[in-house]
């Protein structure tokens, strides 16, 4: 295989209001082959977003921006088609941003290594899509929620201690 893929450093700067620092990021290991749609669905996997019914995108530093068009009001000038776009138009070193839903507006600061790198060596495999092999930080709820069942008004439920669990381990009594 060789060194023929793309490293790709991914860091959320903020969501839903709230900037993160330390920023938490992911490693991705892409072929130049793949589309901007399979980057995109990668993140957001990596980044546990579980609703995915919202409109997102990528602005290249040159401006282009790369997205789900519309029939409405498409503009192929002005937005590229997700879909279809390969990665093979990044260049090592450089830095785009993704956006996943608009509204919450989670920013990614992306960013292209500057060698290529080999999958099989790095992940052990060469996977059909793009796929990460590093990460580092805490990754926030989609939603800011705490605990299943958070309204977002509520008290943190009382830590029970292990005390809910069944004893299938042995330090869960």
């Amino acid at each position: 295989m060789g060194r023929t893929w793309l490293s790709v450093r991914v860091e959320l700067i903020c969501g839903r209001g709230e900037d993160y620092w330390p920023r938490p990021g992911r490693l991705f290991a892409a072929a130049r082959s793949h589309t901007f749609e399979e980057l995109a669905t990668a993140i957001d996997d990596a980044f546990a977003r579980w609703d995915r019914a919202h409109l997102h995108e990528f602005t290249l530093a040159n401006g282009s921006r790369v997205g789900l068009p519309s029939d409405d009001d498409w503009d192929p000038e002005h937005l590229l088609d997700i879909r279809r776009v390969r990665l093979s138009r990044l260049n090592p070193g450089e830095q785009f941003a993704y956006i996943f839903d608009l509204g919450d507006d989670w920013q990614h600061l992306c960013t292209v290594g500057t060698e290529r790198i080999d999958p099989l060596t790095i992940l052990g495999i060469v996977p059909y899509k793009p796929l990460p092999f590093w990460g580092w930080g805490v990754i926030p709820d989609q939603y800011g929620r705490r605990w299943d069942g958070d309204d977002g008004e509520s008290k943190a439920p009382r830590d029970p201690h292990r005390a809910d669990l069944p004893p299938i381990l042995g330090d869960w009594r």
